[in-house]
């Protein structure tokens, strides 16, 4: 019954009418674009992970190489080689949605197998093993020198704490949370685990993404946002040529190290497109989750203004439309 579990437009539906009045305020119904101007349509759909990787400067980014689909396996070994890239890897489709189809492999025999199921481009990713992930919400006004953290989320991944008796798969499937996940969990996690019975008090990492459709549980911290951590962000973000707005969804090791500016990187970068996810967190109400979207949306629409005056375009009525067409058409597929 939580609103957290509701369908994308029925959350959006009453706020809606807000969103089309900064369309007409922008006299532009993809006003967005301006946003972020370096990123195709801003960030906001459609856009593709490996053109965001190259803004990204290398110390802040795990090592990525993508593929078309189909190429054959060889010559996608020789590229791990010669990127040093190892076991284990991430492999995701170009264009997201929804962490939908994004995978952990952990030898060749798995890698193989999951390469041949992308019909769409795909990228295969360094594994950041750092054990906390995080989505962060930047925001910097163009006359601005330094942007701002507006919020923070913690995500926890779907775990299990063994009690030396059942199986893991009996231990996930009596939470509340995760049965809501069932078939998309049986189908993503390996048989071999979801039959192990772990020791009393051990904890099982069952999936090792920071998505929410997939079970895991965000939690709100913004108020760990302090001047040490927006000096980190900041310094980062600036160095994305033309990223204005979007949250970084980060690993890190730990909250000390992140302050400090050690041991994290940005596993993903988005743009306009991005919710501020803290509001998912299950403490806070449908009536937060419509204030802060809007607030969000706010600052969307000013940093998209004050871009366009400086001669950044809007999308055009006819390329946005077909950019939804597209959008939509993929998401069919891909799903």
């Amino acid at each position: 019954m939580h609103w957290e579990y509701w369908p994308m437009h029925v959350v959006y539906f009453l706020i809606y009418p807000y969103w089309i009045w900064l369309c007409i305020k922008a006299k532009s119904f993809f006003f967005f674009n301006a946003a972020n101007p370096s990123i195709k349509n801003g960030g906001f759909l459609m856009e593709s992970k490996t053109e965001i990787d190259v803004l990204i400067p290398a110390q802040y980014k795990p090592i990525a190489v993508s593929f078309q689909p189909a190429t054959d396996y060889e010559s996608i070994k020789q590229q791990l080689v010669l990127h040093q890239l190892s076991f284990p890897l991430i492999i995701k489709p170009d264009i997201g949605l929804q962490g939908k189809s994004v995978m952990k492999v952990n030898n060749e025999q798995e890698c193989m197998q999951a390469v041949a199921s992308f019909s769409v481009p795909f990228i295969i990713q360094e594994y950041i093993a750092y054990e906390k992930e995080a989505g962060i919400f930047y925001v910097r006004f163009p006359d601005s020198g330094k942007g701002i953290i507006t919020s923070i989320v913690y995500k926890e991944f779907v775990h299990v704490i063994g009690d030396g008796i059942n199986t893991v798969q009996t231990l996930l499937f009596s939470n509340s949370r995760y049965i809501l996940q069932e078939k998309a969990l049986l189908q993503l996690v390996d048989k071999s685990l979801l039959n192990t019975v772990p020791a009393e008090s051990e904890k099982i990492i069952v999936l090792p993404f920071g998505n929410h459709a997939r079970g895991c549980l965000f939690t709100d911290v913004s108020f760990l946002i302090d001047d040490a951590l927006i000096n980190v962000i900041d310094i980062a973000a600036k160095q994305v040529t033309g990223f204005y707005y979007g949250r970084l969804d980060i690993k890190f090791n730990c909250w000390e190290d992140l302050k400090a500016g050690k041991n994290w990187k940005i596993i993903e970068l988005n743009g306009a497109g991005s919710e501020p996810t803290h509001i998912y967190d299950p403490k806070h109400s449908i009536f937060f989750a419509w204030k802060e979207i809007i607030r969000h949306w706010q600052m969307l629409y000013k940093i998209s203004i004050s871009n366009h005056a400086k001669g950044y375009a809007y999308l055009s009525f006819k390329k946005g439309i077909a950019m939804h067409k597209e959008s939509m058409a993929y998401f069919r597929f891909l799903s």
